[in-house]
């Protein structure tokens, strides 16, 4: 452990209290699908409990810390295929069209959203990061996520296989612009709670992702025989808010690369 970093292990669904900090970001939940698949209604309850736990938590002695909290863009529900990229004041839809692992987390999520609309309410100082799709060394490599698996199977110089069967669109953020976002979104944080998208506004199929990263790490790539264009799955940010910080912080924007 580094100097001045203190471990602390606790079930924020259950303990008593925090370090007090300056800033403060609330990244607990689990995102691993095979755990709402199982048991979805256990997972949603830890969201609840943990947010509303640790909401109590910073009530009493938070009062002058910077909070963000760490949402996902599955709160919006299913994007429409006429409807290219999804802002922050986008009405939420119906979560019933979204697979059925991710009903549960959306719905843990919106719960989280407004405790944290309450904490401003009352006077602290917060923000929501809704969390788009990410890369980087630490992404799993052998879950739910296509691009952690594709650059597994091509480390090991192996095929890399596609199984989906309809038009997949993702967007990637890098791992380090999305620490720099976090910190940029915690630093606006006030009791008006604002909501920013973080992730990248450049979408790509996951076919053409698979190609990109066979074609970097030199290895083949197999896709379905038949695709069904008709049938998208687009999960695809608006990112221009959260832009506008990244220009104020830094006086230009960070590259939003895929690879």
């Amino acid at each position: 452990m580094a100097d001045g970093v203190e471990l602390v292990r606790s079930d924020i669904s259950s303990c008593k209290e925090i370090p007090k900090a300056d800033f403060v970001i609330h990244a607990a939940s689990s995102t691993n699908a095979q755990n709402y698949i199982l048991n979805s209604s256990k997972e949603k309850a830890n969201i609840e409990a943990s947010v509303t736990n640790f909401c109590k938590i910073v009530s009493q002695n938070h009062r002058d810390s910077k909070i963000v909290y760490c949402s996902s863009g599955a709160v919006y529900g299913k994007q429409l295929e006429n409807h290219p990229y999804l802002h922050e004041e986008d009405i939420l839809t119906d979560v019933s069209a979204l697979s059925y692992e991710k009903q549960a987390y959306a719905l843990g999520k919106r719960f989280a959203e407004e405790r944290f609309r309450l904490l401003g309410l009352e006077g602290f100082n917060v923000s929501i990061a809704r969390c788009f799709a990410f890369y980087g060394k630490y992404l799993p490599k052998d879950q739910h996520f296509a691009y952690g698996n594709f650059i597994g199977e091509a480390e090991k110089g192996g095929n890399i296989q596609v199984n989906a069967k309809n038009t997949v669109i993702r967007s990637y953020m890098s791992a380090d612009l999305m620490v720099d976002s976090l910190m940029v979104v915690l630093k606006d944080a006030s009791p008006s709670c604002e909501v920013y998208n973080v992730g990248s506004d450049l979408p790509i199929s996951i076919h053409d992702l698979a190609k990109l990263i066979s074609e970097k790490y030199h290895v083949s790539f197999q896709i379905a025989d038949q695709i069904d264009h008709k049938n998208v799955d687009r999960y695809v940010p608006n990112c221009n808010k959260l832009k506008s910080l990244l220009i104020k912080e830094f006086g230009t924007l960070p590259a939003f690369d895929i690879l």
